[in-house]
């Protein structure tokens, strides 16, 4: 053969060993064996084992290694790599790495993410879900609580208190219930789909707050003190961070504690002298007990050496003297309770913090670990639960209410929206399952959380425009009757709390995924602040040296799903959701290489470059976002009726992350890369356009039509068909009018005329007279009839009724 051929044969090996990821020992093994068997051949020669010996001996010498490749590279890091604040690394610390990782890591296991159970609710927590939710839902009269009260009723918060609502996550032991975090969600689902306060009301207490610390970081004394109490409701648990002077940088709170002595109960103790101004506290108001974070000072060493301890949490009762609680926020006319809590100059003891004084200025490490839990259940089910409720009754208005003498639904512009809340229905659903199947395998994923937030949060904000639009001024007007208008209102608030979208979008999932998801970054950080000067070169080889071969491979593997779309990459089912593992693998190269790419590129300043990490997390999150749709298709049994909304789902997010990669290229700041990065990532453009109109067309007729795929859409919700449940009246209506339809046309025809669906118990008077339908026939007419009435009709009220009377 000649030298060009064994050229080919040589690099060959290069590239499989490479695309395979093997280790430099094999891969040093495998060169060898080709150059001898060419040498064999007599086709290699001298001048090809030196170049072997150049490249491959002092690669394997860890000593030549270490000293004239690892030393500079180490020297050069940790000039260009950025400082990094204790509350940054506290927050890339806290948490795990779950399917996150998988997704980081270019090649994900698909047979690792089939073979996590499908979450099941016990037997006590769907009792619960059938009989004291349903029960509290069934209270709840949303115009009183919202234009009268502003308020649940005093009913409705004693039944909560009653059925242990605020004791979700307490354990038995204490006296709470201890559900799961799929129950929770399913809870809170069902709770959103009603009314908006009463599951914000709920969701607190269970998501984090005092309870959660306690259980995780409390003292024994504190745990079998509080705990109990918070079962039973006897407490009302609030938690303070948010300051004024700190909104989403929270870490950057001005509120202090400064260790000293001080009377206490008639003793000289050692205590905490406290000042602290805190806003937008849910619960606040009607709280006993304030969980509290504020920076712990030591001037005087009373408690140790340092004397800036950091950020510390801190449980004060309500009647402390000289802590202003009470007041209330007005967050835009959704009336939880929300308000301002503020102290000068109070004065506790140091068992008054959370876990005692070993816990002393590790309150941020606590709130992040338990903030990705939370943050995975609360807000992203209160989005779902909307999600689905609104989506069956923006389905069944479309096909009630009627202009042009065809239901509003059959206009394509209506069946647009209506494909877009369905198919967003479908996955915000599909993230919430899989996200708190997560948390109950023990993974405390702080990526994934922020990931739920943000996406879920925005994705309701846009399905609830889409609904306004669709229910037009039946949306609009406020009243008893309307069941859209109170959430459309409460909207941004999700977006705003637990971290605003623009930062957690922009800063935290990326900044937290790059350094906690991918496998060699945080390693290499770690590495660069070992104070052992040996131990810091070894371990930062290790990974350094790990972090190349993962580039390079993460290079060979993009530029192969380049030129081959994927199609040879395996897929753990042949049908119609093989292309999208095929493509989802390999995105997930990209994101990999890209990452690499940027952080090599640009630094400490990719951490200023907002735009630039956003993208990155784009791509992250929708990889994030299809898996879960994956999931839950094959958990529901791969049904073929489900599958519109399954890949109006998948398609809608390709599109969307595509979008984002080619934002990336664009605007890269070394412009000569960004184009050559997208003629390597992306070649041909575009692999995925957005979901077609044929497809939204189904997806319409689907929400507009009674069947089992829409039935599972809006599993769990509250559709109970009694008196005062509005949707309940929408799913009967809807039943009505399409058992109407037939009849209908049937008078039309022995009339010879085509009337307009209206009036509908005028014409069943008509038609019964003629003897052209049956009695029970024309009871459907009138009953539909009034329904259709009480669907499109709005409410009016008195001038004077509509003034405040407080």
């Amino acid at each position: 053969m000649s030298s060009f051929v064994w050229f080919l044969i040589i690099t060959s090996v290069l590239v499989v060993s490479s695309y395979r990821r093997c280790s430099l020992a094999n891969t040093t093994w495998f060169t060898a064996i080709a150059l001898f068997i060419g040498m064999i051949m007599g086709d290699i020669g001298f001048f090809s084992w030196l170049l072997f010996a150049v490249v491959f001996i002092p690669l394997n010498i860890t000593s030549v290694r270490q000293n004239y490749l690892t030393r500079p590279i180490l020297d050069f890091y940790k000039k260009v790599m950025p400082d990094m604040s204790s509350t940054e690394k506290e927050a890339i610390d806290a948490g795990t790495v779950w399917w996150d990782g998988e997704i980081f890591s270019g090649n994900p296991d698909w047979q690792k993410l089939h073979s996590i159970a499908k979450p099941r609710l016990t037997q006590e927590e769907q009792a619960f879900l059938d009989g004291p939710v349903n029960q509290v839902c069934s209270m709840v009269d949303e115009w009183q609580i919202h234009h009268k009260d502003a308020d649940l009723s005093p009913e409705i918060w004693a039944y909560l208190k009653e059925h242990k609502f605020f004791a979700m996550i307490i354990k038995r032991q204490y006296g709470g219930l201890a559900f799961s975090a799929f129950a929770q969600s399913r809870v809170l689902q069902k709770l959103a789909g009603c009314n908006t306060v009463l599951s914000s009301t709920v969701g607190v207490p269970n998501s984090l707050g005092p309870g959660e610390l306690l259980q995780h970081y409390g003292t024994k004394e504190q745990q079998d003190y509080y705990l109990p109490r918070l079962a039973n409701a006897e407490e009302i648990p609030c938690f303070a961070l948010t300051s004024p002077e700190a909104g989403s940088d929270a870490g950057a709170i001005p509120d202090t504690g400064v260790v000293c002595e001080g009377e206490f109960n008639g003793e000289t103790v050692l205590g905490m002298r406290l000042n602290f101004d805190k806003r937008y506290i849910t619960l606040a108001p009607v709280a006993t007990v304030v969980g509290l974070a504020f920076k712990l000072y030591d001037p005087d060493g009373l408690i140790g050496n340092q004397k800036e301890l950091g950020i510390t949490c801190a449980l004060i009762p309500s009647d402390t003297e000289n802590l202003d609680i009470g007041r209330r926020h007005f967050p835009l006319n959704t009336p939880f309770h929300n308000g301002p809590i503020r102290g000068k100059d109070i004065f506790v003891p140091l068992d008054y913090i959370i876990g005692g004084k070993d816990m002393a200025g590790k309150g941020w490490r606590m709130l992040m670990e338990c903030l990705s839990v939370g943050r995975c259940i609360t807000l992203p089910s209160t989005s779902a639960g909307c999600a689905k409720s609104i989506a069956l009754a923006t389905g069944a208005y479309a096909r009630i209410r009627r202009q042009f003498r065809l239901p509003i639904g059959k206009m394509e512009g209506v069946e647009e929206m209506l494909a877009r809340i369905g198919g967003n229905a479908y996955m915000m659903d599909a993230v919430t399952r899989l996200s708190t199947n997560g948390v109950d395998l023990g993974q405390k994923p702080s990526v994934i959380s922020a990931i739920c937030k943000y996406h879920l949060t925005e994705r309701s904000r846009s399905l609830i425009n889409d609904a306004m639009d669709v229910h037009g001024g039946k949306g609009i007007m406020l009243g008893p009757n309307n069941y859209l208008g109170r959430a459309y209102q409460g909207t941004p608030i999700s977006i705003t709390v637990e971290g605003a979208n623009i930062l957690t979008r922009n800063m935290m999932i990326f900044g937290q995924g790059a350094m906690r998801c991918h496998p060699f970054v945080l390693d290499e950080l770690v590495a660069a602040n070992i104070a052992d000067k040996k131990e810091q070169l070894n371990a930062f080889d290790k990974a350094v040296f790990g972090h190349i071969g993962f580039a390079i491979s993460n290079g060979l593997r993009s530029l192969w799903f380049a030129f081959t779309n994927g199609k040879f990459a395996k897929a753990p089912f042949a049908d119609s959701t093989a292309r999208y593992y095929q493509t989802a693998q390999g995105y997930s190269a990209n994101l990999a290489l890209l990452t690499d790419v940027a952080m090599g590129v640009l630094g400490g300043d990719l951490k200023r470059r907002e735009r630039i990490s956003a993208r990155l997390g784009d791509i992250l999150s929708h990889l994030y976002l299809v898996s879960a749709a994956l999931k839950r298709f094959d958990e529901d049994g791969r049904l073929h009726e489900d599958a519109p909304l399954m890949h109006w789902a998948i398609q809608d997010s390709f599109y969307q992350l595509e979008t984002s990669l080619l934002g990336f290229f664009d605007n890269f700041p070394n412009k000569a890369l960004g184009r050559a990065l997208g003629l390597l990532i992306m070649p041909f453009g575009r692999r995925f356009k957005r979901p077609s109109d044929k497809l939204e067309h189904t997806i319409s007729r689907m929400l507009q039509t009674p069947s089992t795929a829409r039935t599972r859409l809006g599993d769990g919700q509250y559709l109970t068909r009694e008196s005062g449940n509005l949707h309940g009246d929408l799913e009967q209506t809807l039943d009505d009018i399409i058992a109407c339809e037939p009849i209908f046309e049937r008078i039309c025809k022995e009339k010879n005329e085509k009337l307009p669906f209206t009036q509908l118990e005028s014409l069943a008077e008509e038609a019964l007279k003629n003897e052209w339908i049956t009695e029970a026939e024309a009871t459907l007419l009138k009953q539909a009839e009034a329904g259709r009435l009480r669907t499109i009709n709005v409410d009016d009220f008195e001038h004077k009724e509509l003034i405040s009377q407080h």
